[in-house]
């Protein structure tokens, strides 16, 4: 951050001027940060280069970017382009930033602001040029004062000098000292002194899951899952954001219509990684990134096709429809399944949704626990085959037998696909691969595996 500070200052002096169209942030991790930068003057610096403070710790990285300038938006739609963002965060997936920035670059603080400057990430920034009179590198200037980008960038001993005379341990001891009084909202939160949660039943940020309705002591009977559809047909690298995205609720979603409903104002939407404790608004943000390629539909975006009906209408909406007729569902994808953040609610809501087991070439080790941890079935195509090898087209439904609930470790299981009037048997593997991972599958899910435990021990120690 020190090594940002210092470039947009060499960069202010000289005369640089960020360009309008490119929307600027700092979001650092830590009111010290914002600190140790004023101390030295380097904040005006940034702030001259439109890198204003814009909140701490989660914000850009996670998508909580804000909207994009209405002009600049209207441009990237109407001739779908393809636009970059540079960040220094730790995630670059497609629309994560924002929905309609399909490319994402990682890169320090100091190379961020000096890309914003550029204006292009197609540059070869060890041969950029900066002109006194533009930001423009070009023919015929030579005459005019220049200073190449790499001349830009601060030494190690420039960093260093900056650290040493302005950066102070009193600095994080003051900022944290107080840190119980810092938001006065939060500290006027009423309290109550009880047992139980009092849930609010109106409103939007936390509200009771479902998880536990109807749940019973006794295990229940695992049954196959039967002539399910195909709810999104998917391809490779889908992410835990594709699935679950976190940022903004774009306002033609399920979501937003639910929020509209309950009197929710556009600039109270939030994110849905602020509304993460509410299952009504996450189970409808469940495959709701704008950039999600479902094979099923013409077009991307969060829509699938109700198979017994060959509609298209909203993933959260064929999910519903399903379930009402007590239709199983699937979903089949590719490689990668799962890739990115460990984001619990990317599995949480693929349950809420009702499906069964996802079918893949492969999945990231994490979501594909987190899938088991929501009673969600990973299986995995064998011997090198996938959806192609079977030439499937999402109109096939699929029995999987489940052996009574007589499962183990990475076993193989039948899957019976109706296809075009024909019976297509195969083996799969399922990916439960632990001893423990199946007495949660059999519990239907981490969480009720966890509630008989503690309702278990404490009918032994009554016993006792």
């Amino acid at each position: 951050m020190i090594a940002a500070g210092l470039l947009a200052k060499k960069a202010v002096e000289f005369g640089i001027k960020p360009f309008p169209y490119i929307k600027s942030s700092l979001s650092p991790g830590s009111k010290t940060v914002q600190k140790y930068l004023q101390a030295g003057g380097l904040l005006e610096y940034l702030e001259k280069l439109n890198f204003y403070n814009v909140g701490y710790g989660c914000m850009t990285c996670i998508g909580n970017s804000g909207n994009l300038d209405p002009e600049v938006e209207n441009v990237i739609n109407e001739n779908d382009l393809i636009v970059s963002s540079v960040l220094s965060g730790n995630r670059n997936f497609e629309g994560r930033i924002h929905p309609y920035i399909k490319a994402n670059y990682l890169a320090s603080p100091a190379l961020v602001v000096l890309l914003s400057l550029i204006g292009n990430v197609n540059a070869n920034i060890e041969n950029f040029v900066f002109y006194k009179d533009g930001n423009v590198s070009g023919e015929g200037k030579e005459n005019i004062q220049s200073i190449r980008a790499l001349d830009l960038i601060p030494t190690k001993e420039e960093i260093e000098k900056y650290e040493n005379k302005y950066l102070k341990s009193e600095m994080y001891t003051e900022i944290y000292k107080n840190i119980k009084y810092v938001n006065k909202y939060w500290n006027q939160i009423e309290i109550k002194k009880q047992k139980l949660f009092e849930w609010d039943k109106n409103s939007t940020y936390i509200h009771k899951p479902p998880f536990f309705d109807n749940m019973k002591l006794e295990l229940e009977k695992i049954n196959d899952i039967k002539d399910a559809h195909m709810l999104l047909f998917l391809g490779d690298s889908i992410t835990t954001d594709h699935i679950s995205p976190a940022g903004m609720i774009n306002k033609k979603s399920q979501t937003y219509k639910f929020l509209k409903n309950k009197n929710i104002s556009d600039e109270d939407l939030n994110t849905y990684g602020a509304r993460r404790g509410n299952d009504e608004v996450m189970v409808r943000g469940t495959f709701a990134n704008i950039r999600l390629i479902n094979k099923l539909c013409p077009d991307k975006g969060p829509n699938t096709i109700y198979i017994p009906t060959n509609k298209l209408m909203s993933v959260y909406e064929a999910a519903m429809k399903y379930k009402e007729n007590n239709k199983d569902v699937i979903v089949v994808a590719g490689k990668e399944y799962g890739c990115g953040s460990s984001r619990d609610w990317a599995a949480k809501g693929s349950y809420l949704l009702g499906i069964k087991a996802i079918l893949a070439e492969s999945f990231e080790r994490i979501h594909r626990s987190n899938l088991i941890g929501m009673s969600v079935l990973p299986l995995q195509f064998l011997n090198n085959e996938n959806y192609a090898y079977y030439n499937m087209d999402g109109t096939e439904q699929f029995t999987i037998l489940l052996n009574d609930g007589n499962l183990k470790p990475q076993q193989h299981l039948t899957v019976q696909m109706k296809q075009k009037g024909k019976i297509i048997n195969f083996e799969v593997l399922c990916r439960i691969d632990t001893e423990i991972e199946v007495k949660y599958f059999k519990n239907g899910g981490i969480l009720k595996y966890v509630l008989r435990s503690l309702v278990n021990q404490e009918k032994e120690a009554q016993a006792s």
